[in-house]
């Protein structure tokens, strides 16, 4: 177990500097950042006098390895827009995606997984059927008009639920902010948690449902109920335990997708998260946000990656001798 750890943790190493040179060719070579920090009046000589103050013209492998020492420090300087320091403004948006992110990932869970698993115990039902066309819809719908049209029914026509922010938040730990304490931060948070975690729920029910049609024919199903087990049992014990693996590793990498890819929806419902500040330094070329962005969403990925690989080891015990037998 140690040295399959030790080995994971061997290749996120890998992983994440492999992210932090393509960060920073981006940071480097994508435009001149003295021009995004100066105005046209500025003469070449204080051009030059700021290039040479924040390093440009030191060696490429210089610039990198402070670059790298600035990464492990998340110091990626001053935003060109806002003229901040990147960390202060990436502090400030990342409590909401990452509340936004945590309550899609649950609303995910708790609805895929029961849903796949009466579509697979169930499946020539009417009420399966019904599900089924509606995870039909959350996948083949794009993920902004979903938005659109859930703001259209619930905010503008019923004006139930508010179109846009995050409502009224409360700061915990000085620098952390939450909406869960607040009635207007839980309204807030409904419409684009269900919008960003559509796509997921429906992906969890239809492998759900799959894995589970797999399981029911396996023979040592069978076997259990010769033998007399309750069904709840063999469905909920048996059955859905074995099915767990693959659910693991779609519901890990889909985790990370929707933190790294909340940005259309942090767009539609001015979600004031990473994803509207990331849309709004692509817009404006201010490239340390884009490579900040770019390298906590690769050590998001690499953290989930790790703990889904000990979840196997975990939960299937086949693997545990497997890996002790490396």
């Amino acid at each position: 177990m140690f040295g399959f750890i030790s080995r994971r943790l061997v290749m996120a190493v890998v992983v994440m500097f492999v992210v932090a040179l393509i960060s920073f060719t981006l940071f480097r070579f994508v435009g001149d950042p003295i021009n995004q920090m100066v105005g046209i009046e500025t003469t070449p000589e204080q051009r030059e006098a700021l290039r040479e103050r924040l390093g440009l013209n030191d060696p490429i492998i210089v610039q990198f390895a402070r670059f790298i020492m600035g990464a492990l420090q998340f110091d990626f300087g001053n935003s060109y827009q806002f003229k901040q320091p990147v960390a202060e403004l990436i502090g400030k948006r990342l409590p909401a995606t990452l509340e936004l992110s945590f309550v899609s990932a649950l609303f995910a869970l708790f609805v895929g997984v029961p849903m796949g698993v009466y579509t697979g115990l169930n499946r020539h039902s009417a009420i399966s059927k019904l599900f089924l066309s509606v995870s039909l819809i959350g996948v083949s719908l794009p993920t902004f008009f979903i938005g659109i049209l859930l703001i259209f029914v619930f905010s503008v026509h019923l004006q139930w639920l508010p179109s846009f922010g995050r409502g009224d938040v409360v700061a915990l730990g000085g620098w952390w902010t939450t909406g869960f304490l607040t009635v207007s931060g839980l309204k807030a948070l409904i419409l684009p948690a269900i919008t960003l975690g559509l796509f997921q729920m429906t992906l969890i029910m239809r492998l759900i449902r799959a894995e589970m049609l797999e399981v029911m024919r396996t023979d040592y199903i069978k076997f259990a109920r010769a033998r007399g087990l309750p069904s709840r049992s063999i469905n909920f014990i048996h059955a859905l335990k074995n099915t767990m693996v693959p659910v693991i590793t779609i519901t890990g990498l889909q985790l990370g997708s929707i933190i790294a890819f909340a940005i259309i929806t942090e767009t539609v419902f001015q979600w004031p998260g990473m994803g509207l500040l990331f849309l709004q330094a692509v817009q404006n070329v201010d490239i340390p946000i884009m490579a900040a962005y770019l390298m906590l969403t690769a050590f998001i990925f690499v953290t989930i990656n790790l703990a889904v690989d000990i979840l196997y080891v975990v939960i299937d015990p086949r693997l545990r001798t497997e890996r002790s037998g490396l």
